[in-house]
């Protein structure tokens, strides 16, 4: 007796008597004769009756004579799509099924101008544990980001079988361009293309989860999927030591704004140079001093407005008045890129997530993995971090 809990549905033609043909564990299923007679038989598996199917099993249709016409899979869950094969003499589903679902399977082929129509239902088992999607960065409805943007994907638990599971992940932007999954944690799964996006452009995101073996017993619950909407390609550059930064969009010139970066008296107070992404944008935001308690030396909490984040390490470019005097001249701050109020609300209200922003002109390189600064790594380095590699 086979394993896998699979059985062969088998209808022949003549009599028109139904055949079971056992090939696994169960109860056979039965068929029906559509029209006619003839020497034709079905065979489905899983067949009739089946019970704990896994769900990364796949359904096999064949035909001894004729062609098969038409398959459907009916159930609750994920699509079940498939292919005809051998003159459509085969089908075979091409994705996985979901756990703990019933399924009923209709085919129908046609030999001599009769048709055979046969059914299977079955079961797939309820796994021990299910691997969810919780969520996916970014997936704001109505939000446009920039052209560095990375696609951050997080499980409800640590994924075992990495690269079965990333096998299911697919980006289909509209205008193409390569790109890599990195794994950043058991959970977590960053997708980052090789070049910026093409900007003014819709970026898809589909999991076919349902049904993916995870390792360990656990099988995907079900499919995700999330639109992303690229918006212009806005870029800054600034200069640490020059005290300016220029915003560009779609290669235009827009506005170069004075600033005052870190006063460098400690790497901590010293403003990172190289490729960041803008994070998050908060009005107000309160800032305190990172590893510090109030009475410490070097201790500060202070309340700015327009604060736009670049960093993981608390560099933000924000509005900061007290020191409008020295913006364009001399840096003064923590970290921050301060600015006047009127530009600090410009560039807030102008800037996307995932805007690049170039600085130039510290010793302090940012981290790759300081905040969202992940073109900081080559894309062979990036894509290293793939399961898939």
């Amino acid at each position: 007796m086979a394993t896998n809990g699979r059985l062969a549905l088998v209808l022949t033609g003549g009599t028109g008597v139904v055949a079971m043909l056992v090939t696994g564990c169960g109860v056979g299923g039965a068929g029906k004769l559509a029209s006619g007679g003839s020497d034709t038989a079905v065979t489905i598996t899983p067949a009739n009756g089946t019970a704990q199917v896994k769900p990364d099993g796949t359904i096999e249709v064949k035909t001894s004579g004729g062609k098969l016409q038409n398959v459907t899979v009916q159930g609750g869950g994920a699509t079940i799509t498939g292919e005809f094969g051998d003159g459509r003499k085969t089908w075979r589903s091409t994705r996985t099924l979901t756990p703990g679902t019933s399924y009923t399977v209709t085919a129908q082929a046609r030999d001599g101008g009769k048709t055979r129509t046969a059914t299977s239902a079955f079961t797939t088992l309820k796994p021990n544990g299910t691997l969810s999607i919780t969520d996916v960065t970014p997936n704001v409805t109505g939000e446009k980001v920039g052209i560095g943007m990375p696609i951050f994907v997080r499980f409800n638990r640590p994924v075992t079988d990495k690269a079965a599971v990333e096998r299911t992940l697919r980006v289909t932007p509209d205008k193409p361009v390569e790109g890599a999954w990195r794994w950043l944690a058991p959970d977590q799964v960053v997708y980052r293309t090789k070049t910026y996006w093409q900007p003014h452009q819709t970026v898809r995101f589909h999991a076919a989860l349902a049904g993916a073996n995870a390792g360990g017993g656990v099988y995907g619950a079900k499919d995700a999927q999330a639109t992303i909407s690229i918006g212009a390609a806005q870029i800054t550059t600034g200069d640490i030591g020059g005290h300016h930064m220029t915003v560009t969009r779609d290669g235009k010139k827009l506005r170069t704004i004075p600033f005052s970066a870190g006063n460098g008296q400690t790497r901590e107070f010293t403003t990172t140079s190289g490729v960041h992404l803008l994070m998050e944008k908060g009005n107000p935001v309160t800032m305190t001093s990172p590893g510090r308690q109030e009475g410490d030396a070097g201790y500060y909490k202070t309340v700015v407005n327009y604060a736009v984040r670049f960093s993981n390490s608390g560099e933000y470019v924000h509005s900061a008045p007290w020191s409008v005097g020295s913006q364009g001249s001399a840096n003064v701050s923590h970290g921050c890129l301060n600015v006047s109020p009127a530009n600090a609300k410009w560039f807030y209200d102008v800037v996307q997530r995932g805007d690049v922003i170039k600085l130039t002109g510290s010793d302090r390189e940012v981290e790759w993995d300081n905040g969202w600064s992940f073109w900081q790594m080559s894309f062979d380095k990036w894509r290293e971090g793939s399961a898939l590699r």
